[in-house]
């Protein structure tokens, strides 16, 4: 059965383009625009993974992963931070409210997969 990954951005030519790779190496691939949205989403489906942009409209990535990874419900789900931003106090602040993963944009998509199967243990 084919894993499930969440991609949170609210710059539809990025999610079209992830869903778009995600889906041609096998994955099924929901998308939310906001953090809003993201965190409604995940209450209502199981998803395997979490890609999430930091700098999304109503709630902002860090906020929507601290809220995740707090939850006994849901901490167990890795969280890959997808941002543009490259400063080393927006990792630290991504570790700290518990994200797995961090990718800055531009991407090299091998680098997303590999993380992604290394989270999902394949």
């Amino acid at each position: 059965m084919a894993k499930k990954i969440l991609v949170v951005d609210d710059e539809p030519d990025i999610t079209l383009m992830l869903r778009a790779r995600l889906e041609a190496n096998g994955y099924e691939v929901d998308v939310a625009y906001d953090g809003h949205a993201a965190l409604e989403m995940v209450k209502k489906n199981s998803f395997d993974l979490i890609i999430l942009d930091l700098m999304l409209p109503r709630i902002d990535g860090y906020s929507v992963c601290r809220m995740l990874k707090f939850d006994n419900k849901y901490k167990k789900i890795p969280i890959i931070i997808f941002t543009a931003r490259t400063e080393s106090a927006d990792k630290k602040l991504a570790e700290e409210v518990g994200a797995d993963a961090y990718v800055t944009k531009p991407y090299v998509p091998e680098i997303l997969l590999g993380k992604i199967r290394t989270l999902l243990n394949e």
